[in-house]
């Protein structure tokens, strides 16, 4: 199984650093009792309480790339305090990686409460996707009841699936020209598989415009 050790202190003082070595150390050879490969080594001085780290953003773009399968820290709380410590560990658990910690000797239990939080957050989440796809539904319907044809209209595609390499301009000024708002055009764009966002379409729109009046 692959690793990746995260050692953590909150400040620059020297016995910090020191801690620092320690606990790269001490994980290390928690790695070789598990028989785990490490892969990387990430050190920070942060608070625990603080998302804006940059070496544990960079571990979670590498677990939800599946680079790793095991993260291995001193403790819970060298991931994070708090509501910190709890948005972390809910992505660990969406991406499917396995938390080892010394102060366990192995791999770490939620507590009952922090499953209780956990499972509400999934839940809320959960919820918050299937709205954001009926706003998708909803601006497509929209669309469509205007007089757009997605068959007629969608270029770009291949037996096996959409592959999209840019925004399609021409669509975007066709939907405003249906007096469709940006959201409602970036929502609909979303639903035949472009990946836009209502910033890039307005911004796109506007380049058209200023384009064409020059």
């Amino acid at each position: 199984m692959k690793a990746i050790i995260y050692s953590r202190v909150s400040t620059d003082k020297e016995e910090q650093m020191t801690s620092l070595e320690r606990q790269e150390a001490e994980l290390n050879k928690l790695a070789l009792q598990f028989q785990f490969e490490v892969v990387n080594c990430y050190r920070e001085k942060a608070s625990g309480f603080s998302l804006d780290r940059e070496e544990l953003l960079n571990i979670l773009d590498l677990a939800r790339d599946g680079e790793f399968q095991c993260l291995l820290v001193q403790d819970d709380t060298r991931l994070g305090r708090g509501k910190a410590k709890m948005a972390i560990l809910h992505q660990l658990i969406k991406y499917n990686i396995k938390v080892y910690t010394l102060s366990n000797n192995g791999e770490y239990t939620l507590t009952e409460a922090d499953e209780m939080v956990l499972d509400i957050v999934s839940t809320v989440e959960e919820y918050q996707r299937k709205l954001h796809n009926m706003k998708i539904k909803r601006g497509m319907r929209k669309a469509v009841k205007e007089g757009y044809k997605p068959q007629k209209n969608l270029k770009n595609q291949t037996g096996g699936g959409r592959e999209k390499k840019e925004v399609p301009i021409s669509e975007i000024v066709r939907l405003k020209n249906m007096k469709l708002t940006f959201h409602d055009i970036a929502l609909t764009l979303r639903g035949l598989g472009f990946d836009v966002s209502k910033a890039t379409v307005h911004r796109r729109y506007k380049e058209h415009v200023e384009n064409t009046d020059n």
